[in-house]
């Protein structure tokens, strides 16, 4: 699945995690919410998911660019772990 580097700078920006993790919450338990919407359930939570682990690493001192570049690495090593 591709990511929305704007939709997750987006998310990032306009959310804190627990909105976040809430926008999640609904989600899961009445398949809407009220962060994204006009997409399935799956892309949703990932896109949230993304903007969540942006979002803590922003509110830990990171700048949007370099959380974003850690957000891809570590999908990168996860990818490389199911292809080897």
């Amino acid at each position: 699945m591709a990511i929305d580097i704007k939709e997750i700078k987006e998310l990032a920006k306009r959310f804190t995690p627990e909105q976040i993790e809430n926008c999640i919450t609904q989600q899961i338990k009445t398949g809407k919410n009220v962060c994204i919407r006009d997409a399935s359930a799956e892309v949703i939570i990932n896109e949230l998911s993304k903007a969540e682990f942006v979002r803590e690493l922003m509110d830990g001192g990171m700048s949007l660019a370099d959380a974003l570049r850690e957000l891809a690495r570590r999908m990168r090593l996860i990818q490389k772990g199911f292809t080897e």
